[in-house]
């Protein structure tokens, strides 16, 4: 079967991820927050361009209207500073004459109308990193320079909450040299292999009556490694004979099945029971690792040809062999 055809290049393509589209909304927020105040001090400022000292008590002025900045400059097109670095400590004179045209900010397009938001970047004062708000400064219609306001990422941040991640199918494309030999390689027998049964009913019964909520099986290096409600920033890590071990899950305190679980304790037996069809399918693509969240609902698995697949679990419960191998699902 050529490679092409497996189903990590065809089907649907992954919609934006909600982390990209999170960052968009906290930049468009923070856009929207400063554009008025910043347009208006840059009308200001156009008629005090020569004046460094006038220019720098409007922006001390300006400070004041906008919120989480903790520093507002001015400079030239060519990128020269021709402010003091205007801080709610005062301003520095020393910064006057500096060369900015280094910065982060300038190497992409800069806003010759309007504002633009600079990307995260480490800033030359703290080292901390920051996002920059640039403003262009006009005067009658001649582009005199800009202004720019600095915003510390701990502040933009300090009220906000971690989006949830997106419950949907990603797909990613393994080492090239893997996927270059895959078909002069072969499924090596592992020691899960022989008790794969037995390896699975004990991962049911430690996420069904222990607390492990997130599990990831490697099935052709032997060992398997567990999450637990009630220590989440931990994880064990077990080689196939403590797995197969009747006596493990003394090791393992009684735990209800989390409340947050978005997988049935009946999804968990299907779902690895397809892990085990996806294991035996076929000796030269076959599962290589498989992973199981039951509170975000999430598979993860990582084949032969070191492609990856993250899929929500009853969208993997929906997908038959045929999906994932094409004719060889009938074989």
């Amino acid at each position: 079967m050529p490679v092409a055809s497996w189903p990590e290049w065809r089907g649907r393509r992954p919609s934006m991820p909600t982390t990209h589209q999170t960052i968009l909304a906290k930049k468009a927020a923070l856009a929207e927050a400063v554009s008025g105040p910043l347009s208006t001090l840059a009308e200001r400022c156009a008629g005090l361009w020569d004046t460094p000292d006038a220019l720098d008590a409007a922006l001390a002025e300006g400070l004041d209207h906008l919120p989480y900045c903790d520093a507002l400059y001015a400079w030239t097109v060519g990128g020269r500073q021709i402010s003091s670095l205007v801080t709610r400590e005062g301003a520095d004179a020393g910064w006057r004459g500096n060369d900015l045209s280094q910065r982060p900010y300038l190497r992409h397009n800069l806003p010759f109308k309007g504002i633009m938001l600079s990307s995260v970047y480490h800033s030359m004062r703290g080292g901390q990193p920051c996002v920059t708000a640039l403003q262009a400064v006009r005067n009658d219609g001649e582009l005199l320079g800009f202004l720019a306001a600095d915003f510390p990422v701990a502040a933009l941040l300090r009220e906000a909450t971690l989006a949830p991640p997106a419950p949907q199918w990603q797909q990613f494309r393994g080492d090239p040299a893997i996927r270059g030999h895959l078909f002069a390689q072969c499924r090596a027998h592992s020691l899960v292999d022989e008790h794969i049964d037995q390896v699975h009913e004990t991962i049911a019964d430690l996420m069904r009556d222990h607390g492990v909520f997130h599990m990831k099986i490697h099935y052709s290096s032997g060992r398997c490694s567990f999450w637990l409600v009630d220590d989440p920033f931990s994880y064990r890590i077990h080689p196939v004979n403590e797995i197969i071990d009747p006596d493990l899950c003394l090791a393992y305190p009684r735990h209800p099945y989390p409340e947050r679980a978005t997988v049935t304790p009946a999804q968990v037996k299907a779902t690895l029971d397809q892990f085990r069809a996806l294991r035996f399918a076929d000796e030269t693509i076959y599962l290589r690792s498989a992973s199981l969240n039951i509170v975000n609902g999430m598979i993860g698995l990582t084949f032969s040809c070191d492609g990856s697949h993250y899929m929500p679990v009853a969208e993997f419960l929906a997908k038959d062999l045929e999906f994932w191998f094409g004719s060889l699902g009938h074989a």
